[in-house]
Parts: structure tokens; sequence; C-alpha cells
């Protein structure tokens, strides 16, 4: 689907943060085993956090531990090892993905299907794609068409669609004939296949494109904003960012207009501020329009746990509410803080900081995966190899 970024002529959209976790999730990251993936040069174990092997590594690769279970892979074949440190699936399947709602993915020969935690082939493999169950659903593919089935193998969305994704607050996306529409988890067409583009809801809400203009719709499908307009972003804290006619401002759920259309871009507000560009540069507004933070940078993020990453002098680093600057402009690229940490980069390699600007896990490393800050480790490439560093910069490998 499109990219949410910031609204501007040139055509971007609104970028979202989005790295919550369910309270379910939480709760099973907590009963999990304190079992981490450990690397020996090229083969995996599992460690305890102090480094005390308590799996032997020799398996290809392995996972983090997901409802009690870690997928590992073995002469190119993949199973489970469980959290009384036995493998309790044999590596008999192409590939795995972790055990999500009780069942995990398993791909056999060319076809996909799922096996529960003892290794019964609940639904068998029969299908040419597969995804892993959500919200009580899993997304299968069978003779290049898109459905849904359950738990038990039922089908319940049927294969008509050329496309359907993941279930969000009750609902998924569906595309047929390029177009896209809504249905609940009954199969209903809550909206009809007629947009050009429909985005996540968000509070309800969705952005969609129909006849190359934007607008926003509830869950019935009713138009609360019509699409009339060049761009328009998702309702944060209960503004829009709108664009028309080269000029981007925001307006309120009753199409208000809130703050005026003035800017060159407008992106979503985040505890109280958006970030804005006028006159080529960024700033911030608050919910009245009113400037906060001067129009002086080359590039502005949203602000997420009290800072905000911006560029300037060709640099990244991150302000506060105020304006003050908080870590220095030195690094090539920087994301916006989640659970303590960002993650950065400096002089082609990776790393993470935490708000003081102490580099946790040092940029040493030719990669680092966005988006892993919510988890205990994070995965890290270095030397053309993967290993698990946790958030004092402990590396679970040795070469």
């Amino acid at each position: 689907m499109e990219e949410n970024n910031i609204v501007k002529y040139e055509g971007g959209l609104i970028k979202r943060i989005s790295n919550q976790i369910s309270v379910t999730n939480k709760l099973l990251a907590l009963a999990e085993p304190q079992l981490i993936p450990y690397r020996k040069g090229d083969k995996w174990g599992f460690c305890t956090p102090d480094k005390k092997i308590v799996i032997e590594c020799i398996y290809d690769s392995a996972s983090r531990f997901s409802e009690g279970f870690a997928s590992v892979r073995l002469n190119n074949k993949y199973g489970f090892i469980n959290r009384y440190r036995e493998e309790a699936i044999p590596c008999l399947y192409n590939s795995a993905e972790d055990f999500s709602e009780g069942l995990s993915m398993v791909k056999l020969i060319v076809k996909y299907g799922f096996i529960d935690k003892l290794g019964n082939e609940i639904i068998p493999c029969k299908y040419d794609y597969a995804r892993n169950f959500c919200e009580g659903l899993a997304r299968v593919e069978l003779n290049r068409r898109h459905g849904c089935i359950d738990n038990l193998g039922n089908v319940i969305i049927p294969f008509i669609y050329d496309r359907i994704d993941d279930f969000n607050e009750g609902l998924a996306r569906i595309k047929l004939m390029d177009k896209y529409g809504i249905i609940d988890k009954l199969g209903n067409e809550i909206i009809p296949c007629k947009y050009e583009f429909i985005d996540d809801f968000r509070e309800g809400l969705a952005r969609v494109k129909l006849m190359d203009k934007y607008g926003i719709i509830d869950k019935l499908g009713n138009e609360i904003i019509p699409c009339k307009y060049d761009n328009v972003g998702n309702f944060c804290e209960g503004l829009a960012a709108g664009l028309m006619n080269g000029n981007a401002g925001y307006i309120d759920k009753q199409e208000n207009i809130i703050i005026p259309f003035m800017y060159d871009g407008a992106g979503l507000f985040s505890e109280g501020l958006a970030n804005v560009i006028l006159k080529s540069k960024y700033g911030y507004i608050n919910r009245i329009g009113k400037e906060i933070i001067p129009y002086k940078y080359d590039n502005a993020e949203l602000f997420s746990e009290g800072l905000a990453c911006v560029k300037m002098y060709g640099k990244f680093g991150f302000i506060d509410k105020s304006g003050n600057k908080i870590i220095p402009y030195k690094y090539d690229y920087a994301g916006h803080f989640c659970y303590g940490l960002a993650r950065v980069e400096l002089c082609g390699k990776s790393g993470y900081i935490d708000k003081s600007g102490n580099e946790i896990i040092s940029c040493k490393y030719n990669y680092t995966p966005p988006g892993q800050e919510s988890k205990g480790l994070l995965w890290v490439e270095i030397n053309d190899k993967l290993g698990l560093v946790d958030k004092n910069g402990v590396e679970y490998w040795e070469d």
C-alpha cells in the first residue's frame, strides 16, 4: 500500500508511528523462556542471558522464542525447539513461521499449511501461499485467488479476490479488478471495491483515493471527508493534514479548517506538535497553528518520547519540544525513539542511541533492521553474518 509520509506538493503522504504491541503479546513475552539464539561461527544454538550454552550450536539458523517455541533450521529443513530445550517438532519443513494464535505456517515442498504445537498438521499443506493467523483468520492463496480460513481450515472468505490484507480492527482490505474495498470477518463486503487506494483504519477512520482525489471514510463506508483533496493524512489527535492547490493545512472531522492552508507540506500531530514545511524549511506548530519551533530544518520527523529527529547541515540529530538541541547533528540517518532507543547510522554503519545520545549499541554494524526496539534483543548484521545484541550491547555470538 502507499507509504504514509509528510503531505507536500511533491506528493508524499503522512508517516505513522506504529510500533505498539498488544497486551497479549506483552504477556506472552513475559512468559517466554530466557533462551537466546546464539551463533558459534556458522552454527546456531541457544544460551541463557549470561551466555551459558544450553542447546548446542548445531543448527544452520535459529529464531527467537514465540508462544513457547523457536524455529530452527537443519540441513535446509525447519522444525521447532520448545521451552524445555527439546526438539519438539522435527526439522521436516521447507520453511516455518513463528507460532501465532497457536499455529505455525509451514511449507512442505511447494505448498503451505499450518501445524499445531504438537506438530500435527491441522490444515493440510495444499495452498499456493499463506500468511500467519491474525485476528482469528489466515490469508491463503489457491489458483491465484485469495481468501481466508479459520483455525480449523474452514473457508470463511471465498477465493474470489486478487488480494486480501490482514484484518485490522475487524476489517480487511480487498482488491478486485484493480480497485480496493473492505470486508468484515464474515466476508461481508462492507465497502465495495471502488477505490484506487484504501489505507489502514486508525481511530475508526481510513484514507481513500477516488478519481485521483483523497478523502476519509468511516467503517461503514461513509465519506466523512469527501474525496476532493490532492492529498490527505490520517486523523491524529483530532486533526488531519490536507493538501489542496499546492497548499497544506489541517481540518477536523467535520471538515472545518482549523489551521489555514498556507504550508508547503504538513505532517501528523504527535505529542501536541506537527511538523510542517514553509519556504522549503521544516518547523513545528501546535494545534492552533502557532509556530513553536522555527522553520529552519532541512528535514524534521514526528515527536516520539519527547524528542524529534531533525536534519541540519546535512546531518541528523534530536531536539526537544522547545527546540533545544539534545543530541548533536552528526548522524547520516536517525529514526524516531521507541522504548528509549533510536536507530542511527554513521559512516555507513548502524547502531542505537539512548535519549541522552549515548551509543548503547555502537555504530559498527552493517545493518540493523528497523522496528526492533520493542524487543529485548536486536538482530544485527556484521561481516555478512547475523547475530543478536541485547539493549546493553552484549553480543550473542562468537566467530
